[in-house]
């Protein structure tokens, strides 16, 4: 099993093709540009279209991009939850000379609808985020005037935002040199790879680098550094996400009779999200699991005090929402080792 489950990724030369897989991967659009963040290439998206109105964006979302795109136009609040429902078209008033901000949130969704809105809105300009799954059938097949996706989000890479357009419209490049904190990043993977061999090495020293790497790249509309654009067309995306898909779904089914005072709210193709009953045991549960070296992020955090959504309900569910990994790392072992982590924890819960 392993050392920790979780966490940022390391370099494992094992998730490159093999040589019978060689080739273009098909999933790659021909047309695009690579970012060093996904945020970065939305903020750009935006300068290239200055628009006049507003930005509409998902009231489930990450607070820290919804701040940073701020600064490029107003934005405004349409509700879309993670309960399956999709957006709640009612709440999605648009104007010309508006843009709106779609996603398919935590990668479980498929799109139709979205398409399906596109067509009626011919005039409003649709930016997808497809961070949490960049190689889903929706992302393949969009209908939108643009797309991007985080790629370090789901893939072993240190850096890198992809953007192209679905309709075929001219793409921003990036802008500056490469990020300082990608090679930050990047050091700290090929550490992470060392230490996980057993090489006497201080955890502490890689993941200050991961921070201080993540601090310095946030937001950056450079270019994603030379090792990832080295390396993303020789990637065994397919069988990563494969792999992480089929964990998802079996720590769903480990999972499934083991809860009490949490529900799993659905599983996508490289993460499980767990619904716990309040903040408070949503905190003692990711602790909890911190303690037994499990690393579960939280997706996303809305602070009242400063720019949220509005959406009490989102909000809400922010507070309650613990997302389990269980990405192209975890074995079968890992897999019985979350669960039963998280099993021990339920009569605390209970209680």
């Amino acid at each position: 099993m392993s050392l920790e489950i979780g966490s940022e990724f390391h370099w494992d030369p094992a998730v490159l093709l093999s040589a019978e897989q060689g080739g273009p991967p098909a999933w790659l659009p021909a047309q695009r540009s690579l970012f060093a963040t996904g945020c970065g290439a939305l903020s750009e998206v935006l300068r290239l279209l200055a628009p006049a109105g507003r930005l509409h964006v998902p009231s489930y979302f990450c607070m820290g991009v919804a701040e940073a795109l701020s600064e490029r136009m107003p934005i405004t609040w349409y509700r879309h939850l993670p309960d399956g429902r999709g957006p709640r078209w009612e709440t999605l008033r648009v104007a010309d000379g508006d843009v709106v901000l779609a996603q398919n949130l935590f990668g479980r969704e498929n799109g139709g609808s979205w398409g399906a809105w596109i067509r009626a809105h011919p005039r409003i300009p649709v930016i997808e985020d497809h961070s949490h799954d960049p190689f889903s059938d929706w992302a393949e097949n969009s209908e939108a005037a643009y797309a991007v996706a985080s790629l370090r989000k789901t893939l072993p890479l240190p850096d890198g935002g992809l953007l192209w357009s679905p309709q075929g419209l001219s793409l921003p490049r990036p802008s500056g040199p490469e990020s300082s904190g990608s090679h930050l990043k990047l050091a700290a993977m090929l550490i992470k790879a060392a230490w996980l061999e057993g090489r006497p090495i201080d955890k502490e020293h890689f993941r200050a680098l991961q921070q201080q790497g993540e601090h310095d790249l946030r937001g950056s509309s450079g270019p994603a550094c030379a090792f990832t654009r080295a390396a993303l067309p020789l990637l065994d995306v397919a069988g990563l996400r494969e792999v992480s898909a089929r964990n998802a779904r079996e720590l769903a089914g480990l999972l499934f009779t083991r809860t009490q005072g949490m529900k799993i709210v659905g599983d996508g193709p490289f993460r499980l999200q767990l619904e716990c009953a309040s903040i408070q045991a949503r905190d003692a549960l990711q602790a909890h699991l911190a303690g037994n070296r499990i690393y579960a992020p939280v997706h996303w955090r809305q602070d009242r005090n400063r720019l949220w959504s509005g959406d009490h309900e989102a909000a809400d569910l922010a507070d309650r929402m613990l997302t389990l990994p269980a990405d192209h790392r975890c074995g079968p072992g890992d897999l019985s080792r979350m669960a039963e982590v998280v099993r021990y924890f339920t009569p605390a819960l209970a209680a």
